[in-house]
This record gives C-alpha cells, structure tokens and sequence, in this order.
C-alpha cells in the first residue's frame, strides 16, 4: 500500500523511502539536541540531499507536527497511568519523575512539553490533551491534602524548563544529577512543607505566551537554499 505525502498524493517508493528516513534522522537529532537541530544535520543522517528534505518536508512545522507528536503520545500514556492510581499524591509523583526522567533521555520531550510552534495542529491537540492530565493530576492531588495548593499547571511548565537547563548541563558529567533535583522538588511540593509564595503564577496568557516565543525559532518556515 502506498504511503500518502503530505499533499494526499500517493508517494512513489523512493519517495517512501526517503521520507522514513528523514522522519528517523530528525526523531534521533531531535533526541540529541531538541528542534532546533540545523536542517543540514537531519538530511545527513538520512543520507539524503537538503533538497530532498525540502521537497518531503516544504515547511519546518511538518516535519516538527509529525517527530514530536510521538514523544507527547509518550507523555500521555504517563499520565493516564499516573491517573489510574489510586493514590493521588503517588500517582503525581510518579508522573513528575517520568517526565524528568523523558528529558534526561531525549530533549525533544522537552520541546513537545514546554513549546508551542506554529501550525502544528497534532502536537498542539496532543498537548492540551496532556495539559488536561496534569491539571487532573494536580487537582487530585491538591484535594488529597498532599500537594500545595497554590502549584498550577504553569509551574509545571516551569520545573520542566528548570529540569532541561539541569540535563543540557550535567548530562554529559553526572546524568542521573536531575534525579537529585526531584527529590529537591518534591519534597518542597508537600503540602506539609508549604509557605505562602507573594509572586503569582503565570495566568493561562502568559504561559501561552512564553511557549510561543520558545518555539518561534524552530517553528519558522524553511527557507530553500
């Protein structure tokens, strides 16, 4: 069965061939340095021209829409395990520890988690799915009397940007250092060790906001050499 390009039409073999390729090329690079790898890096590994890239892949968002999609999928199926225990303070803290636990091994996690790029439609219903398991988790939490009750979904995003920082530094020195900082935070999320905070969260605006200015870099359209 023929597999179908990104216009509808059906692709002739090589074609197939060669957009497997560079959808693998870019899932690795994405692992190693997140979606802001140069385009060059991606059609080397896939052992095919720039050109060709262009031509599977006439714009950057394709290409991001298709790779990262399969890392928020990742993410999903995490919180719906963290949802079905019935524990709610566990069923959070093993979620956390996932996620922590994704970044450290691939950093295009980070990107599907915590940025918001242009004209992706999949990921970005793939992430409000997600955002909606973290509230629920959140929430059960919180009702539990277990989790401080002032953590949002934002300061989630937050903690998953400090924990990339962290990986992206000691990752190549000391990469089990992010589960250090877990513990760090999760002790500092116990309800029982919570102290009123006077700087707000971010509001739904400017979280959105700060995910679409991380992700304007990578989410550009491609411009053909």
């Amino acid at each position: 069965m023929n597999r179908s390009g990104d216009n509808g039409r059906p692709l002739r073999r090589d074609a197939q061939r060669n957009r497997a390729r560079l959808i693998e090329a870019a899932r690795q690079a994405f692992v190693e340095h997140g979606a802001d790898v140069p385009l060059e890096e991606i059609a080397r590994r896939a052992g095919v021209s720039v050109g060709t890239l262009y031509n599977r892949f006439p714009d950057r968002s394709v290409l991001i829409d298709t790779v990262l999609l399969d890392r928020m999928r990742e993410s999903l199926a995490i919180g719906a395990a963290a949802l079905a225990n019935p524990d709610p303070w566990q069923g959070f803290v093993d979620y956390l520890e996932q996620l922590f636990a994704l970044q450290a091994r691939d950093r295009g996690v980070t990107d599907a988690l915590s940025r918001r790029f242009p004209r992706t439609p999949h990921l970005d219903a793939a992430c409000a799915e997600g955002f909606d398991q973290a509230r629920q988790l959140i929430e059960r939490a919180q009702r539990a009397g277990r989790l401080r009750p002032d953590f949002t979904v934002a300061d989630l995003v937050g903690l998953l940007w400090s924990n990339a920082a962290l990986v992206a530094a000691t990752g190549a020195v000391a990469p089990a250092a992010w589960r250090r900082q877990f513990r760090i935070v999760i002790d500092g999320l116990r309800a029982s060790a919570a102290h009123p905070i006077p700087e707000p969260a971010l509001d739904a605006d400017q979280l959105d906001q700060a995910r679409r200015a991380l992700g304007v870099s990578a989410g550009r359209p491609w411009r053909r050499p």
